[in-house]
């Protein structure tokens, strides 16, 4: 099973996402929620390196994919696009849930003060 744990920081900025594990819903190379999942989360990240102009703080390995940005870097706009961009993990991860089952996926939001260390 895959779980998606969003960090969302007490003033409601999301300020990171972790991916671990698989779906085993197919065989290696065909499972299609672990590429839905996959291909998510590297959207996002190349869309805060592209669009927002950050490099977010990043590990893309077998099994486990984090993302981790700094809000006191952004400026307004940043923070309202970088913020977007972060929740549209949760909701993809979520919609991704709701199709295929929670027996492969499942979604937690954790709201905290600062950021998660990988």
């Amino acid at each position: 099973m895959i779980e998606v744990t969003i960090y969302r920081q007490k003033n409601g900025f999301t300020n990171a996402f972790r991916m671990t594990g698989h779906a085993g819903q197919g065989e290696y190379g065909q499972d299609i929620i672990c590429a839905a999942v996959s291909g998510l989360a590297q959207s996002i990240i190349g869309s805060l390196q592209e669009i927002v102009g950050i490099e977010p703080l990043y590990t893309l390995e077998e099994g486990k994919i984090y993302c981790e940005i700094e809000e006191d870097v952004l400026n307004k706009s940043g923070r309202i696009q970088a913020d977007a961009l972060m929740r549209t993990v949760e909701i993809g991860a979520r919609q991704i849930q709701a199709s295929y089952g929670s027996q492969f996926l499942t979604v937690f939001v954790i709201t905290s003060q600062e950021g998660q260390n990988d």
